[in-house]
Order: structure tokens, then sequence, then C-alpha cells
């Protein structure tokens, strides 16, 4: 099994950004005001091409903002939000240590790439000030066609010799109640609920189009240095999604449901 990390496309994430950032919203809402005798500080975990770390800056735009992320691509295209509060770092959630206390540690849709992430949040927690906030949401559709038959074609006899467990993440994310329950023993108090978001997507092939940004990362990284063996992947997996999500004259319809817990430390 391959444990390189994908390499990461911002325009191809971009494409659904409405689709992809709507979850953030969602999150953000539920997540209480600052209460900082200073600007607050805040840390986003995954920070991706930048544009939900700006969508913090506009609901406390006197904080002091990092977002942290793995990918130099991500980042280069981040960079174009950055003002005197806001910046961003190279760093690997899986091994990001907190040097200073936060307010707000927020991460959208990151977690699910890092193994064994809920070992992270006792860290996380200790680095938040009294009364500070952990919120974070996760793709909850591990067990969705456009999942399940990319697993599938992957340890096919095709396919198995070169990307056996590629991007395998049959276990990458807990369920709510475990979320909850793993917050509440740490000493938060959690807000933790789902939603099943029934996606129109459009154009030509767009739940391919979909997963090029994130779930097929790590197979297109795997096969980079082979275009032919990418365009036979590629055209197999789509001719399975277009079979398993059927367009129709509106669009093709993509549930995809998504995991959400906020937890405030005792203050």
């Amino acid at each position: 099994m391959t444990t390189t990390s994908p390499i990461w496309d911002p325009q191809q994430y971009l494409n659904h950004a409405d689709h992809r950032t709507r979850p953030f919203h969602d999150l953000l809402a539920r997540i209480p005001d600052i209460r900082s005798d200073g600007p607050a500080r805040i840390a986003d975990l995954g920070c991706g091409a930048g544009n939900v770390t700006a969508v913090l800056a506009g609901r406390w735009p006197e904080a002091r903002i990092t977002g942290y992320d793995n990918s130099p691509q991500m980042l280069e295209t981040a960079r174009k939000y950055a003002t005197p509060t806001l910046d961003f770092a190279l760093a690997d959630a899986a091994t990001w240590a907190p040097s200073e206390t936060y307010d707000l540690i927020v991460s959208n849709a990151l977690l699910q790439w890092v193994p064994g992430h809920a070992d992270l949040f006792p860290a996380h927690l200790d680095a938040l000030a009294p009364g500070g906030t952990l919120a974070f949401q996760v793709p909850g559709n591990f067990t969705a066609p456009s999942h399940t038959i990319l697993a599938e074609l992957r340890e096919s006899p095709r396919w198995r010799s070169r990307l056996h467990g590629v991007g395998d993440r049959t276990a990458a994310v807990l369920e709510p109640a475990e979320y909850f329950t793993l917050l509440a023993d740490l000493g938060c108090e959690p807000d933790v609920w789902e939603t099943t978001y029934v996606q129109l997507l459009t154009g030509e092939d767009p739940v391919l189009d979909w997963v090029k940004g994130t779930a097929l990362r790590p197979v297109l990284t795997a096969l980079a240095d082979d275009p032919e063996a990418t365009a036979a992947f590629v055209a197999e997996y789509g001719a399975a999604l277009r079979a398993a999500y059927p367009a129709t004259a509106r669009g093709t319809v993509f549930p995809f449901r998504r995991i959400f817990a906020v937890a405030r430390k005792e203050a």
C-alpha cells in the first residue's frame, strides 16, 4: 500500500465550490461567538485553497487567523487571501503540534485524510483557551457508490498490482454518536449532527468531475507517471459512475452525507 500524499489541484477542487463550501457555512453557523480579551486566535487545519479561511476572516475580521495545509499547490492559491491578520503556513495535520493558545481550531473536510485523527483531539483541546472551541466537518459518504465503486475498481485484477490500498479510507471517520461520546468524555460540551445534501450536479460526467477534486486524487497521484493508465482507469471509473448516478434533464443527483461537530471547552 502506498502512503504517498495525494497531489492536489486547487482549480479542480474549486470546480464545485458552492457545494463544497455550503457545509462549512452550516458548521460556522453553530460555532459560538469568541470571547477574548484581545484579538481572537484561530487555526484553520486543512485550509486548502483558502476560500473558507477567508469566510472565517469575514466573521471575525479582527482575529489573527492562520490557515495550515500540507499541499504547496493549495497554499499557493490560498495566499491570495492573505492580509495583515490572515496568513497561511505549510503543516501536516497529522503531526501539527499547536505552539500557542487558540480560541478556535476549525477543520473543514480534512480529518478524513488523517488516520486516527480522533487521537489528536486531546492535544487540540489542550491548545484551546478556556471556553474555546474545536469545530470540524467530515464527509460521511464512504459507503456511497462513488467510493465503493472506486474501491472495487482499485482492487480489480487489472489494477490491484498498482493500486492496492491506494486512498483506502473505509475507516476514515467515526459515526456521529462516537464523536459525541469522545468529545463529551474529554470534558467538552459537544454539538454533533449529520446532514445529507442532495446535490444537483451539472455538466458532462459531473460526479467524475467532483471526485477528481477529492476521492480520486490518490489514484491520479499514483498513476501520474503513466498517462495511458490514468486515462484507462478514469474511463472505466467514469462509466461506472454514470450508471450509478444517471443523468436527468435537470442534472445529476448526487447525495452527500456530512458529519459535523462543535465542541466547546469548559470556561
